[in-house]
């Protein structure tokens, strides 16, 4: 926690040795003279000064204190120290989105004619961002298998700058070696940026196993209740620095409001995402046995190819799986269609069980040619196992699959 002299010694935590759970609950904790037991929210556009010398001094540098909230905000200070003591790293950078999050890193740490090599497995709006955005300032591209390490060796040149992926990805659960990367990275003198918003670091910790930056969109787990919009950039703070520098330039900051939230989500974190994946599990197994169903994208089940791999980098399975059905875009549909219960939307990390169908939801701006590269066809549809008892979960799948 940031060293604060006027409040009172008792308030300030030394938690250099505590666990995961006390982190989640008590670093960052921002607690004023009033002795509030729940931090508390600083909605303010703005700060007041005792002096124009002290005014100066602030906006100088020369002394510590906020200046204005797309700067700096106590509540919004409060979730970075948290979320960066989770990740294991010096300091994190709340950002109003997960898509501001990843396009603040670009900005920050790419020029024109640096090259990014990109896993083909990443969230749909990663990949417009960087195909109708990223190329326009002259940065080149290219896309690998996340699996094929040999794709990646190939693929990095002399101007590489950056190496991005995500893992478990979305949508087909995809297990990318981050140890590995991370070593390739590294020996090109590039840096390796780790999506990891479907593990959260209750889960999975790339920067201990050797990635330079993290990134959430904090709108899935680290909220984990659908409410607000948020993201996050963890990492050094020789990295982060620079991202800062952007935010504070363009503009796509946390609000204090959303950051409250999210802190409140981080002290619950590591519960419900033990709960999740125990769900996601069992209704995997479940799918896997279906006559209905031809596939199943779980890194919890035996039969997922990279499973020894997740378990060597991963403590959970995650709470979020996909499945083929029989047939096609019309058989998916109809099992969407079908549910009662669980939400048709495209978000996930809710407590709230969600469904959609990747290949006109969250990959549908993508072409076909992209989509059959990254794997995506018509009969997929994604599930994010909430916290409903799993047998009325399988009850509603059950309404479609046993109509195919």
């Amino acid at each position: 926690m940031a060293d604060h002299p006027e409040w009172p010694e008792r308030y300030q935590s030394d938690l250099s040795d505590a666990g995961f759970d006390t982190l989640a609950v008590r670093a960052g904790q921002l607690r004023t003279p009033e002795g509030e037991h729940s931090e508390a929210i600083f909605p303010t556009s703005s700060y007041v000064f005792s002096s124009a010398a002290e005014a100066a001094a602030t906006f100088g540098g020369e002394r510590r204190g906020n200046v204005y909230s797309r700067y700096t905000n106590p509540t919004v200070r409060a979730f970075e120290e948290r979320l960066a003591a989770l990740e294991g790293g010096e300091l994190c950078a709340a950002t109003a989105s997960g898509m501001a999050a990843i396009y603040a890193v670009c900005v920050a740490h790419l020029e024109a004619g640096d090259h990014l090599v990109c896993s083909r497995a990443v969230f749909g709006s990663t990949n417009v961002l960087l195909e109708k955005y990223l190329r326009k300032f002259n940065v080149d591209i290219t896309y690998v298998n996340p699996l094929d390490m040999d794709a990646w060796k190939g693929a990095v040149r002399e101007n590489t700058r950056m190496l991005f992926l995500e893992s478990p990805s979305n949508p087909l659960i995809e297990v990318a070696d981050i140890r590995a990367i991370a070593a390739l990275s590294r020996d090109a003198g590039a840096m390796l940026v780790v999506d990891n918003c479907f593990c959260t670091p209750a889960a999975q910790k790339p920067l201990a196993l050797g990635a330079d930056l993290v990134v959430h969109a904090a709108t899935k787990y680290i909220d984990g209740q659908g409410r607000c919009l948020g993201g996050a950039v963890v990492g050094s703070a020789e990295l982060i620095d620079p991202v800062i520098g952007v935010l504070r330039s363009a503009g796509p900051t946390r609000s204090p409001f959303n950051a409250w939230v999210f802190l409140k989500g981080l002290e619950t974190l590591s519960l419900r995402m033990k709960a999740h994946s125990e769900n996601a599990q069992l209704l995997a197994e479940w799918l896997e046995a279906h006559p209905k169903v031809t596939k199943v994208n779980y890194c919890g089940l035996p039969t997922h190819p990279q499973y020894e791999l997740a378990r060597s980098q991963q403590s959970l399975s995650g709470g979020v799986l996909s499945f083929e059905v029989a047939g096609g875009r019309e058989e998916a549909w109809k099992v969407v269609d079908a549910t009662r219960m669980i939400s048709i939307t495209a978000n996930l990390g809710d407590t709230k069980t969600t469904i959609t169908h990747p290949g006109t939801t969250t990959h549908g701006r993508l072409t076909d040619e992209q989509r059959a590269e990254a794997g995506i066809s018509q009969a997929l549809v994604r599930i994010s196992v909430g916290l409903e008892d799993i047998e009325d979960i399988k009850k509603d799948l059950a309404r479609g699959l046993d109509l195919l």
